[in-house]
C-alpha cells in the first residue's frame, strides 16, 4: 500500500486482525451519524452499521460511514441482502468492508466476493468519488489501486444449509471472515432462539463453522450479548459483535428504571 495522508484513519479491524488480536466490534442500528460517532468512541475496533435489522436508509449510511472512520474506527455496513445494487453502495461509501447475511453456499460467497471486488478480480463498478476518504487516500484512482487487497468480505453463516456448505464456503477466494449469526442459526437448527445452553447439535455446528475456518485461513466471529460474554468469545473468535445499540440503550434504562422504581 502507498503511504497515505498524515493523520488519517487507519483501517482498525483490519489492522487488528492482521496482527492476531482479537477485534471487538458492535451494531449501529439507528440512523444518524451522531449516534454513529458515539459508538466510535467507546473503545470498539469497527462499528458495524445494520442495513439489514437497522433503521439506517442509504442517505444516512453515507454520513455514518466516513463520520465512524474520521474517528480512527472501521466502518462495515451490514448489507440487507448480496443480490442488487446493495454491496456497491455500501462499499462507496468508504466502508472498509461489507457483511453479508444468510450466505448459505459456496456460490453465494462467490457472489459476494464478486461484487465487492474491482475487475479484474470481481464485477464492481467505480465512480464513487467518496471511498477513498475513508482509506486515507486523496483520489478514488488511489482508492481504487488498492481496494481490492483492503476491504474485508465478512459472510454471516446462520443457515442450516450453511453449516452443511462451510467447507465449500471457506474455500471461496477473497472471502476474508465468517460470522455466525447464532440467533438466526438457533432458530434454523432448533426452531427457537435463543439457544438454552445444551443443545449439542447447535453447538457443534459452531465447532464445525470456528474449526473449518481455521483450517481454511479464514477468520471468523461471533455475535454476543454483553462483556462477560466478549471476554469468553475472544479465546476462540478472531471478531467478537457486542450487541447493538437499541438494546444496549433499552437494557440499560430497564436496568436504571427498575432501581429507581425499588
Amino acid at each position: 500500500m502507498s503511504a497515505v495522508t498524515k493523520g488519517v484513519p487507519r483501517l482498525a479491524l483490519k489492522d487488528v486482525l492482521s496482527q492476531g488480536r482479537t477485534a471487538f466490534a458492535t451494531f449501529n442500528v439507528f440512523g444518524g451519524s451522531r449516534v454513529a460517532q458515539v459508538l466510535a468512541h467507546t473503545g470498539v475496533d469497527a462499528v458495524i452499521v445494520d442495513r439489514e435489522h437497522g433503521h439506517v436508509d442509504d442517505s444516512q449510511m453515507h454520513d455514518m460511514v466516513p463520520t465512524v472512520a474520521s474517528s480512527g474506527v472501521s466502518p462495515i455496513v451490514r448489507i440487507a441482502g448480496f443480490k442488487g445494487s446493495e454491496i456497491k453502495r455500501a462499499l462507496d461509501t468508504g466502508a472498509h468492508g461489507i457483511i453479508a447475511p444468510m450466505v448459505s453456499t459456496a456460490e453465494d460467497a462467490r457472489l459476494v466476493v464478486r461484487q465487492s471486488k474491482f475487475p479484474p478480480v470481481g464485477t464492481r463498478g467505480q465512480g464513487s468519488p467518496f471511498a477513498c476518504f475513508s482509506y486515507g487516500f486523496a483520489t478514488p484512482a488511489e482508492y481504487v489501486a488498492h481496494a481490492n487487497e483492503q476491504i474485508l468480505v465478512m459472510a454471516q453463516i446462520e443457515t442450516s444449509e450453511a453449516v452443511d456448505n462451510v467447507y465449500e464456503i471457506c474455500q471461496v477466494d477473497g472471502l476474508d471472515l465468517l460470522l455466525i449469526g447464532p440467533n438466526d442459526l438457533s432458530l434454523a437448527i432448533l426452531g427457537y432462539a435463543p439457544p438454552k445452553g445444551n443443545e449439542e447439535i447447535y453447538y457443534s455446528s459452531i465447532d464445525k463453522v470456528v474449526a473449518t475456518a481455521k483450517k481454511y485461513g479464514k477468520y471468523v466471529g461471533m455475535v454476543v450479548v454483553d462483556g462477560a460474554s466478549a471476554k469468553a468469545a475472544s479465546e476462540n473468535f478472531d471478531l467478537v459483535v457486542l450487541t447493538a445499540d437499541g438494546r444496549a440503550l433499552q437494557a440499560w434504562y430497564r436496568k436504571e428504571v427498575a432501581i429507581a422504581r425499588s
